[in-house]
């Protein structure tokens, strides 16, 4: 991150920035623009829609029995701002969130997910030092996703691919995904993972488990689809991020290398399993300091990347407070969380 850049004006903690400008990359919205396709071509795609106090609702999707909420505080930018501002977050890395584009037909597919990667072109154009942009694509097709891609990394202040732990169920591991990894690769941009409504939630529909204990297993089963699946063996320099701290994964990692030495399914893998955890990055999402010192102790503190998953249910951080918590970090090591480790990972 150059000096001018972090210099720049942006958002209250601009004056002193003791830790330089904080950034946020894991950070949800819905462009109005995507909630006007929605409202406008949805049903007739399947989309069950309604509307209350809070703004359009999005109550179902084919193929999913779980619901989503396209809420005002999520689409009206003042309230974005005046968030972020109250956070301390100088800077967000937006990207979409539930229902993402996979369930449509791959036109429409397509036709949201460019409304939803042009808005953040919009929004970063408009505040050049508060936004940027991840690329929503319609992965259900991986020909238009391709084609999705080029065009958005035209745009400088696009600066992630952004992928569901599942793609209809597909894990990512699947070869039908590379050409995207391959491309993601070449362009030097990261992969940036997120939760999507997961899977078997039937077992999930009590006691607030879809949250608690479902989307980190969806981190789970993505960075080990990736790691075991030759995913990171063949694009070795293709960054991804992890959302939810990881999840199980790095909890697993010992379970794994007994695995590697265990199983034929594993005889592939080109390194001690311990080796891949520093081939993610990780986000904050662990909602207690220790256990986030003890993952920083694991995976080193120059791959955890600010991110809190504002404004969903549980994103209830505020990420200069959170990382003040966690024990025994230096001042150094707190900026490269808030800071400097998001601006290496998003390049600016």
């Amino acid at each position: 991150m150059s000096n001018a850049r972090d210099a720049a004006p942006a958002g209250p903690n601009a004056g002193t920035r003791p830790y330089g400008r904080v950034i946020d990359a894991h950070m949800h919205w819905y462009p109005q623009a995507f909630v006007d396709l929605m409202i406008k071509k949805g049903p007739a795609h399947g989309a069950v829609m309604s509307e209350d106090a809070k703004g359009p609702l999005l109550l179902s999707v084919p193929g999913s029995t779980q619901h989503s909420s396209m809420r005002r505080t999520m689409t009206n930018v003042d309230d974005i701002i005046a968030a972020m501002d109250n956070r301390k977050v100088d800077t967000n890395a937006l990207s979409m969130t539930n229902p993402l584009v996979y369930w449509a037909p791959p036109g429409f597919g397509l036709e949201l997910s460019a409304a939803a990667n042009d808005a953040c072109v919009e929004m970063h154009e408009k505040y050049p030092d508060r936004f940027y942009g991840t690329i929503t694509l319609p992965l259900q097709d991986i020909k238009l996703s391709l084609e999705e891609l080029d065009r958005m990394a035209k745009q400088p202040c696009m600066k992630a691919v952004w992928m569901a732990e599942h793609i209809n169920g597909k894990n990512p591991h699947e070869k039908e995904f590379w050409p995207i990894y391959e491309r993601a690769e070449a362009l030097g941009l990261p992969l940036f993972l997120t939760n999507l409504y997961p899977t078997d939630p039937e077992r999930m529909k009590d006691h607030f488990m879809i949250n608690t204990l479902g989307n980190p297993q969806e981190a789970g089963y993505a960075a080990v689809s990736l790691m075991c699946g030759g995913v990171l063996d063949a694009f070795p320099k293709l960054e991804v991020f992890l959302p939810h701290a990881g999840g199980t994964f790095p909890w697993l990692i010992g379970r794994l290398q007994a695995g590697m030495g265990l199983s034929s399914e594993l005889k592939h893998l080109k390194r001690p399993a311990r080796e891949y955890l520093r081939r993610f990055h990780y986000d904050l999402i662990t909602h207690d300091a220790q256990i986030m010192r003890f993952l920083i102790d694991l995976v080193g503190v120059d791959r955890i990347v600010t991110g809190t998953d504002f404004p969903q249910g549980m994103a209830v951080m505020k990420p200069v407070d959170f990382v003040e918590s966690i024990p025994g970090l230096t001042h150094e090591e707190r900026r490269m969380i808030l800071s400097k480790n998001p601006a290496r990972l998003l390049k600016i």
